[in-house]
């Protein structure tokens, strides 16, 4: 089946702590031909990056355990994770915070309050 988007099988990592969050974004990605995986926290957001490679990672910045800035610190310094594309999803709209994910190596950072899980599969759909 072609998809001129090319996203069927393209797996997409959601790291975020809500879970009714999660599952809406879950609904989404899948109805949209994407593979989605789930970790709950950051230090499983890392060990799925390690072992599934996804193709993108949606990284809560405020969670429990480790921040996503420590997550992204992490995956950008495995050499298994660092070339996985990232974008910050977070509710922290504060321009510092933009700026320290991007020089982080972060590809975008979108404020989950300003985005419909149908504008962040677009979002996603254009970073890959």
């Amino acid at each position: 089946m072609a998809d001129e988007n090319k996203t069927d099988g393209k797996k997409v990592l959601l790291i975020e702590d809500e879970e009714m969050l999660s599952e809406m974004y879950k609904m989404k990605f899948e109805a949209e031909g994407f593979k989605f995986l789930h970790g709950k926290d950051g230090e499983e957001g890392i060990e799925l990056a390690k072992n599934e490679k996804p193709d993108i990672i949606l990284l809560d910045v405020i969670m429990p355990k480790m921040d996503g800035f420590a997550v992204l610190k992490e995956l950008k310094k495995e050499a298994i994770t660092k070339g996985i594309k990232v974008i910050l999803l977070t509710n922290l709209g504060q321009e510092e915070d933009v700026k320290k994910g991007k020089a982080m190596g972060a590809n975008d950072y979108l404020v989950k309050a300003n985005f419909t899980p149908a504008q962040v599969v677009a979002k996603v759909r254009e970073v890959l």
